[in-house]
């Protein structure tokens, strides 16, 4: 009998993350690389810039060539912001037609796009479900006015049940975002805001707890002693009801601060940034990884243009992660999601502390007995705690 020949693994499929850094407003609460202006000069407009991300595609493809990395093709796109969809519908499809002319997308590609409520209109949204957008993440955030105006949102939320019919009506799938910890919320507040996005009938939702970052104007306004911070006892029982909602409504966790109603319908773009998979990051101040090299661009988008026009990749800085280092990111980002860590990644050192927070209660028994890390519930709210402790 004559021996079967082994398979060539190949490339690893590749996740392209494109970055729009246009919002009509910038968030109180936001330390994302975003401009509110239209017209910021030095080629580095709204109108000019899908010619100068498809320019960047097109030199990283070389770039990755060159080195031998020939991918073979896009499983998940992610056009994020800023607010992506500030663009003409048609400028996102361009800009995906064009990757997709420099490697296939993969048979049933993950393409999602963020999105303000306020940005879109039943037309934009069946024009990019008919380029190959398949997914809409809308930024709801919540669904209380004075919520909102604490986060300098400017929507409508009686906007948010409308768009997503809009959204479900063109064929795509719709995930909603919320944002809990804002100062002055309460905790029937965060129960209304969840209940409303539940309403809506989505099979994904993110919750996210506000992080008041550096030196936004949130973080100016704290300073003042305008607003006060977080409380993590009340950031807890926020979460709690989060997930108890989300729960009773049919969704699971699957990562710290994201529900899906089953596998299918979880994020894959966000999975292969936790499983540390193989991605580009195109646009300004956006970053990409390749087998353990990380690179991120120049932030402001004329200079970034500028780059382009040079011919040359607009990366400012890159380094080649160490295997103990990516040894810590695996441990960092894999506990958070439902899968769980192979306890094997754990240094042997810290491997005793598995034990410990067994009996504490934040690493789920079972899975524990078979060789996997995994949060329980109280772990999630303590996976910080946890994860610093299995580090060295």
């Amino acid at each position: 009998m004559t021996p079967a020949l082994p398979v060539a693994s190949g490339p690893p499929d590749l996740s392209v993350y494109i970055h729009v850094p246009f919002c009509a407003v910038r968030c109180g609460y936001c330390d994302f690389n975003t401009y509110t202006a239209t017209e910021l000069g030095g080629g580095g407009s709204q109108r000019e810039y899908p010619a100068n991300a498809m320019r960047e595609m097109d030199l990283t493809l070389a770039a990755d060539a060159a080195d031998g990395y020939p991918y073979q093709q896009v499983s998940t796109v992610f056009f994020g912001g800023g607010t992506p969809t500030l663009l003409p519908a048609g400028d996102l499809i361009a800009m995906l037609a064009h990757l997709r002319s420099l490697i296939p997308l993969a048979p049933g590609a993950e393409v999602t796009t963020e999105a303000n409520p306020d940005s879109v209109t039943p037309e934009s949204l069946a024009q990019l479900a008919e380029g190959g957008i398949t997914r809409v993440s809308f930024g709801m955030q919540s669904a209380v006015r004075s919520v909102l105006s604490t986060l300098d949102r400017t929507h409508d939320p009686e906007r948010v049940p409308q768009v997503v019919q809009w959204a479900r009506e063109a064929g795509l799938a719709v995930s909603l975002d919320l944002i809990y910890g804002t100062p002055g919320e309460t905790l029937a507040d965060v129960e209304t805001s969840v209940r409303a996005a539940l309403a809506c009938g989505v099979d994904h939702l993110s919750a996210y707890s506000l992080i008041i970052e550096g030196n936004t104007a949130m973080a100016r306004r704290l300073r003042r002693g305008e607003i006060t911070p977080p409380d993590g006892d009340d950031m807890a029982d926020k979460y709690e009801l989060i997930d108890d909602l989300a729960t009773a409504d049919g969704l699971s966790w699957y990562e710290v601060s994201n529900f899906a109603r089953s596998p299918a319908h979880r994020s894959r773009h966000n999975l292969a940034y936790w499983q540390g998979k193989d991605w580009w990051g195109i646009g300004p101040g956006a970053h990409r990884h390749r087998d353990g090299l990380r690179s991120w661009n120049v932030k402001h988008p004329s200079r970034y243009a500028a780059t382009l026009n040079a011919g040359e990749l607009p990366v400012a800085e890159s380094e080649q992660v160490d295997p103990e280092a990516r040894r810590m990111e695996r441990i960092m980002l894999e506990l958070r999601i439902i899968d769980g860590l192979d306890v094997d990644v754990v240094p042997p050192a810290q491997r005793p502390m598995l034990e410990v927070h067994r009996d504490r209660g934040h690493l789920d028994a079972d899975a524990l007995a078979a060789g996997r890390a995994v949060l329980t519930r109280p772990g999630r709210l303590l996976a910080d705690a946890v994860i610093r402790d299995l580090v060295p």
